[in-house]
This record gives structure tokens, sequence and C-alpha cells, in this order.
């Protein structure tokens, strides 16, 4: 199975250390070891980094560590491939345009007999189940809305009700973003935390590292990161409940959903 790792922001922040965490379950604490990709989002535009070879050996992720790219809305993948050859094309999260925007998608799971659901407008690149996943999602989204409509909820519960449908062909933990929102499903696992004023320290599980956010962050920030599993040791991170989607902006959980009924 692959790992996911999301973060929603209020204001533009870095991901550099949960990202390191994760790029040491690539292949070194952990087995997922074919491949990794990570989208920025700054504004409407969209910026991504893909690499078929392992996380923990790859010079590209160690760029993007040491970079400190700022963004509001990440979403990262880690893969362990069950469907679709190692390769490029392959690698999470993938993204197309629907309404003017970049829409991006990373998931964990299998997905049986999703490719024959058929297509009309969004078709893949690679050979992974989870792209044609996406491009089935967009698809449905586009026919239902033409355009974007001005209800963002009547969009949410759409986008709810569309992963429900997909976690029916087996496990859909997914995590998908359109800039403006963080979508964050779970099919089996997911988990998330919200760190604010006070902060205070954390301890990477995969890595011999530690911050201090008091020193990174101002009083009024908001930060929520989503992984598969929890990264660091000494933070209180909350499990999603199975069949559970939230809808994150700014770091704030704006609406969540479980088999078509709201929750707290």
């Amino acid at each position: 199975m692959c790992e996911l790792l999301g973060m929603s922001a209020n204001v533009p922040t870095d991901i550099c250390f949960s990202f390191a965490g994760l790029m040491r379950r690539g292949g070194a604490t952990g087995p997922h070891g074919d491949g990794w990709g990570i989208g920025f989002y700054e504004g409407r535009g969209y910026r991504a980094f893909h690499d078929p070879d392992p996380s923990a050996a790859s010079e590209i992720a160690r760029f993007v560590q040491g970079y400190s790219i700022k963004s509001e809305t990440v979403i990262s993948h880690i893969r362990k491939a069950n469907r679709g050859r190692i390769c490029l094309e392959n690698t999470h999260p993938f993204a197309r345009e629907l309404w003017g925007r970049t829409w991006s998608f990373a998931h964990n799971g299998q997905l049986r007999g999703i490719k024959r659901w058929p297509l009309e407008h969004f078709h893949p690149v690679g050979t992974s189940d989870s792209e044609h996943a996406f491009c089935w999602l967009l698809d449905r989204v586009r026919q239902a809305f033409p355009q974007r409509p001005r209800n963002e909820q009547r969009l949410w519960k759409l986008v709810a009700t569309l992963c429900a449908e997909l976690n029916q062909l087996g496990v859909f933990n997914a995590l998908i973003s359109d800039s403006r929102v963080l979508y964050a499903h779970c099919g089996t696992r997911l988990c998330w935390l919200t760190r604010r004023a006070p902060f205070g320290h954390a301890t990477l599980i995969d890595a011999d590292m530690s911050i201090d956010f008091t020193e990174h962050t101002g009083v009024t920030d908001v930060v929520t990161v989503i992984a598969t599993a929890p990264l660091t040791r000494d933070e209180r991170w909350q499990p999603f409940a199975r069949g559970e989607l939230r809808v994150f902006r700014a770091g704030e959980s704006q609406l969540a959903l479980r088999q078509g009924r709201r929750l707290p």
C-alpha cells in the first residue's frame, strides 16, 4: 500500500519537516520504494515534482526537502506499486484542469474493475487504476457542474458521494485539491492533526529530527497535516473514521461527511 501526506494552512507554509519523515518511508523505514511525488499550490499556480525512484534515495526529494517551498495546500505520495508499472507517468499526484483551476489527486489502495468504468472528457496518461479513478471522478464533477457552482457545499457533497462510490471497489484513501480546499477521504486508514498557538516541539518517528514550531510560526498560524500514519511521536494525531471525508480550507476542517451524513 502507498502512503499519503497532505497539508492545509492559512498562511504560506513549508512542509519540509513532515516531508522529511514521509520520504524515509520510501525505501528506508518503509517498503514504499516505487516512486514518489509532491504538488504545491501557490494561489492558482501549481508546481509538482515526481520521481519513479525510491524517495529515501532520491536527489530530487533531497532538493525539495531543503528548498522550503511555501504553500497553503500540499499533496504528497509515496508509492508501493500494485497495478501499473513503475514509471514516471504512474507516480502521484496526478493533475488535470477543470474550471480554469488545477485539480490534483493522490490515492492509496486498489480499485477492482475501475478501468471498466467509462471516461468521457478526462483520460489517463499512465496505466494505474488510481489515475483512471481520478479521471472518472472529474468527469462526474464536470457533468454535474459544467461551471463551478456558487454553492461550494454542493460541490463538496458531490465529491464525498463520488469518493464513497469509488470506495466500494476496494480501498480508497485519497487526497484531492482544486487549490481552494483540500479533500481527504478515508477508506481504511488516515489521520490528521492541527497545529495552532501555543505551538510546541515535535519529533519525527522515521528520522532523527525534531523542531520547535514556536521558532517558525506566528500566533495566528493554523496548519493541518494529514497522513496515512502518524509522522511524529509526541503529537496527538486524530484518526479518520472509515468512509469519512473531510474538507479543509486554510487549515480548518470545514465539513465532515460519512455515508452522506454530516459529522460534528
